[in-house]
């Protein structure tokens, strides 16, 4: 991303070997803290702002086998590398957390949207639902009045039958 980064970091180390650390390089802890920052540069130039501050721990493990690989000749062993701090300029923070700011803003106008649209949704099924049982009750009612009719045509079939039949009964006693 091209942006100046000042990062403190806190080195640990241990002497395995005394001779080598002596006689395998004039100074040990300028070498190694000389390695560790180049190793630190490099690894830094292979990722993007965003990713320094999400992989921290990878380029702290990464320093540390870059410095064990080099510094085994010298008697000297990395027990862990920590990066203490990592300082942005005032521009950059400010333009990140910016980026912060809007992302939270898209999230929350993301969500009010969803919002709006599960609402909508749950008008439309509610109305769908309304209308289905205003028709089946529509229905059930027509039934009814039909099923009523055809009774009381009935019972009126049945009363002229009757009345047919003893018209037909007083007739024939004539």
């Amino acid at each position: 991303d091209n942006v100046t980064l000042q990062i403190d970091g806190v080195l640990y180390l241990r002497v395995m070997d005394p001779y080598k650390a002596s006689y395998g390089v004039e100074d040990p802890e300028y070498a190694v803290t000389q390695l560790a920052q180049t190793t630190m540069r490099s690894e830094l130039g292979k990722l993007s702002l965003d990713r320094v501050f999400r992989e921290r721990e990878s380029l702290n493990a990464n320093i540390v086998d870059a410095i064990n690989q080099a510094s085994d000749c010298w008697g000297i062993r990395c027990l862990r590398y920590e990066i203490k701090d990592i300082h942005v300029p005032p521009r950059v923070k400010e333009s990140m957390q910016m980026q912060v700011e809007a992302e939270r803003r898209k999230r929350a106008t993301v969500l009010e949207s969803e919002g709006t649209r599960e609402s909508a949704i749950n008008v439309a099924e509610g109305q769908k639902q309304a209308q289905i049982l205003a028709s089946e009750a529509e229905k059930a009612e027509q039934i009814n009045k039909a099923a009523g009719e055809a009774n009381a045509m009935l019972v009126k079939a049945r009363a002229k039958a009757e009345a047919i039949q003893l018209l037909a009964a007083a007739l024939a006693q004539q």
